[in-house]
């Protein structure tokens, strides 16, 4: 496959999200202590509501949101078996297993996604690109896990279990399963307005997480951690997940969920020059294999 410049500008926009989200990812992680997950999660969401609606306002106009029934479920279902069910899932297995298990075994799920482009979406089967993800996805493992060692309040391991395994599988098979119907979703369909119903559906989705979450005992976030996650969420989710979604309609959802899964690759510059961590020799072999990995994805031939 050539490099065209639809692929080549696709690809610098989902690298653009990308970043964002993983600088965001920083600043969740530093209020890890006064905010639990699930209010994370729906805090970015919540935020990126707005400011989706406000764009499809302005640019495509409202009209555009109003879609064939298909296509909204469609692009429901993407934003639910993601960012909803899948991260869910995720964390219950985190805490079963500990990142150190449950962050590669979800983070496969580039692979996975190649996978069912080929034999759902007729996709050209090209090994380079195979090779790519995989070794991509080795070097987002090797990051991550040096980033984990340098949290000064990382947990130890925890025991396997075969649930919290299957949790971290489903995950996987969740996320990329999300990307590639987001694929099919958003053929012919505006991203801004696509990306609206998606945060909208997200957002509601949230609502009686977060009041079961109120009803189990959790206390309501700080006022100062609140307002650092919103602030990070508008770049990582609201402006972030519209980058993802231009990116997947432009270059599909093998190549970005590639792309998406480098974004603990630029988390680290903040970690090495603003929270003093060192650049071990793993984690520059890390670097060095995702590059490698997303240029043969991105090329592919």
């Amino acid at each position: 496959m050539q490099l065209t410049q639809e692929i080549f500008i696709g690809s610098m926009i989902g690298l653009l999200g990308s970043a964002l989200y993983g600088l965001s990812v920083v600043v969740y992680r530093s209020q890890a202590k006064e905010i639990n997950p699930i209010a994370v999660s729906a805090i970015k969401m919540w935020v990126a509501l707005p400011f989706m609606a406000v764009m499809t306002l302005i640019l495509p106009g409202l009209t555009a949101a109003f879609l064939p029934l298909t296509v909204v479920l469609l692009l429901s279902i993407s934003v639910l078996l993601g960012a909803v069910i899948g991260d869910t899932i995720y964390l219950w297995s985190q805490e079963r297993i500990g990142v150190s298990y449950a962050f590669p075994i979800a983070m496969s799920f580039p692979i996975i996604t190649f996978f069912m482009t080929v034999f759902f979406l007729n996709e050209p089967l090209l090994l380079s690109r195979l090779a790519g993800a995989i070794i991509a996805v080795i070097g987002i493992v090797l990051i991550s896990n040096e980033q984990n060692r340098n949290q000064k309040n990382s947990e130890n391991p925890l025991k396997l279990d075969v649930l919290g395994i299957l949790g971290a599988i489903i995950t996987a098979i969740l996320y990329a399963s999300g990307t590639t119907i987001l694929q099919v979703g958003i053929a012919g369909v505006d991203p801004i307005a696509g990306n609206l119903i998606r945060v909208a559906v997200g957002s509601i989705a949230f609502v009686p997480m977060v009041a079961v979450a109120q009803m189990n005992g959790r206390s309501l976030p700080p006022r100062k951690a609140t307002i650092r996650v919103m602030v990070a969420g508008f770049f990582g989710m609201a402006v972030g997940s519209l980058l993802y979604v231009a990116a997947v309609a432009m270059i599909g959802a093998a190549i970005m969920s590639v792309i998406s899964s480098t974004a603990p690759l630029f988390a680290i510059p903040v970690s090495v020059f603003f929270l003093k961590e060192r650049l071990t020799l793993i984690a520059g072999v890390g670097i060095l294999a995702t590059i490698i990995g997303v240029v043969l994805v991105v090329v592919g031939f």
